[in-house]
């Protein structure tokens, strides 16, 4: 996997570069600001970006600023947000359109090695990898109260969801089985009225009726 890595902290970002290069992956750019990141994109065929939300130049929100112009630009680049923070505008911007190939971790899970690498090879071999604190924190910051439509089952389906699980891969991590996964899937999309309608998955749409608000 050729990853190019963007963030402004030297030391994580060095680890990071030791931690893929120990799993055979070729880091073949690592940055400290949004423009850097933009310019290595257009020079490298890389699979996935690992991007810093808060980098320079303005030290704001540049990195992912950055991260949905590598999504308009280069559809065909991964790209995996590394933040502290849950910014729910720009969360629910990457989820939007092709939702394929997109991430959103906080920092402390580059802690847990394993689900970092799982995430990012989540997202190079064309899925979604969210952190489930950030799916808790956008659902809870909603207008609505998720509770008074969904049961706890079809909230834990969503949550699965919104993570990029298959079906399949919500059955086995909620141990139950994949025909009750469709079942709960579909009392979703009938509580949140999301008809059958060409050209839009409904799927997608269950999770933005909650993170747009």
């Amino acid at each position: 996997m050729r990853v190019i890595l963007a963030d402004d902290s030297t030391l994580l970002r060095e680890g990071l570069v030791r931690l893929l290069a120990e799993e055979g992956h070729d880091v073949v750019a690592a940055v400290g600001d949004a423009p850097s990141l933009l310019a290595e994109v257009a020079a490298w065929h890389a699979d996935v970006a690992v991007v810093d939300v808060r980098m320079p130049p303005t030290h704001t929100d540049d990195g992912l600023r950055a991260a949905l112009e590598i999504r308009r630009r280069f559809p065909g680049v991964g790209v995996l947000v590394l933040s502290q923070y849950v910014e729910k505008r720009y969360a629910v911007e990457l989820l939007t359109g092709d939702t394929a190939r997109v991430g959103y971790l906080l920092k402390d899970r580059v802690v847990q090695v394993d689900e970092f690498l799982d995430a990012l090879q989540r997202v190079a071999d064309g899925g979604v990898a969210f952190d489930p604190e950030v799916v808790r924190r956008l659902l809870s910051g909603s207008d609505r109260d998720p509770q008074s439509l969904l049961t706890p089952r079809e909230r834990d389906v969503l949550e699965q969801m919104a993570q990029g699980r298959t079906n399949a891969g919500i059955a086995a991590h909620l141990h139950i089985s994949q025909s009750a996964v469709e079942k709960h899937a579909n009392a979703i999309f009938d509580k949140l009225d999301l008809a059958r309608t060409s050209g839009y998955s409904r799927r997608v749409l269950a999770v933005l009726h909650y993170l747009e608000s």
